[in-house]
């Protein structure tokens, strides 16, 4: 995945292998990066990010959404969030999710992260 590098991979790895997630919530849950909503008998006061999880792993998927936004794929992504309002921290934890879910699939299909095709190449 663009902005992991071999101490990144490594990390990720140690903090995830030998572990089974049913779905890629699971797995984000585990990292910290699923969202809590605050609940106190009737009233719902919305969502926040959560204070558990595997700080070790959400760090580093964090920090390698940082360093993904000099990939193309990635900073459209996170441009979109900031279209949508969300700040930067928030936009980067949407990242950082996004690529948890990406790394999921791969850890389900057992596969190699493949960069989708550049869009603007192809219309060209």
């Amino acid at each position: 995945m663009p902005g992991v590098g071999v101490r990144t991979a490594a990390r990720l790895l140690t903090e995830v292998s030998g572990k089974d997630f049913a779905t890629a919530g699971h797995l984000a849950s585990y990292a910290g990066l699923a969202p809590v909503t605050r609940r106190s008998g009737s009233s719902i006061r919305g969502e926040h990010s959560s204070r558990r999880g595997n700080k070790v792993l959400k760090r580093a998927l964090f920090l390698s959404a940082f360093a993904a936004l000099h990939d193309q794929t990635s900073r459209a992504y996170y441009d979109r969030k900031i279209a949508e309002g969300k700040r930067h921290n928030q936009a980067l934890l949407a990242l950082a999710r996004r690529r948890c879910n990406v790394l999921y699939a791969m850890m389900r299909d057992g596969t190699l992260y493949e960069n989708e095709p550049n869009k603007h190449a192809l219309a060209a």
